[in-house]
């Protein structure tokens, strides 16, 4: 099997929005908050504070799990008016966004992401993620 690629990956994250009931957009974001992988429906700017935003998010989880002995987070879910931005940990090197639509289903969502996470975090190496840090930053 050959090593997956930055475009083969950013791919599969627009598959992941386009496919997956109720999501509107999702972004890759690497451990140091940067976009690495967005879908189509989001533009530069857009994606890049959303990857600013979820980077904080699970860093404010962090904070919280290492203040109480409950464990490391799973998901962040912000509910807005109308919709939902869930963040989840795909492996040690970053982590997945996704914007969801309020009739969306939570649950469907998070176990979408899950089964995203478990996938992907067998392939995004080191190298895979400074690939996507530098395809998105050309």
């Amino acid at each position: 099997m050959t090593a997956p690629t930055a475009q083969n990956f950013t791919w599969l994250i627009n598959r992941f929005a386009l496919h997956t009931a109720g999501a509107i957009a999702a972004i890759a974001v690497s451990a140091d908050g940067l976009l690495i992988a967005g879908s189509q429906e989001l533009d530069r700017a857009d994606a890049d504070r959303l990857a600013a935003t979820c980077s904080a998010m699970l860093a404010l989880a962090h904070g919280v799990s290492e203040s109480h002995p409950l464990g490391d987070p799973d998901k962040v879910v912000i509910e807005l008016e109308r919709g939902y931005l869930v963040v989840c940990t795909i492996s040690v090197g970053c982590s997945l966004g996704v914007l969801a639509n309020k009739q969306a289903s939570l649950g469907t969502i998070a176990y979408e992401m899950a089964m995203f996470a478990n996938r992907a975090s067998e392939v995004l190496t080191p190298a895979l993620i400074e690939e996507l840090k530098n395809t998105v930053g050309a």
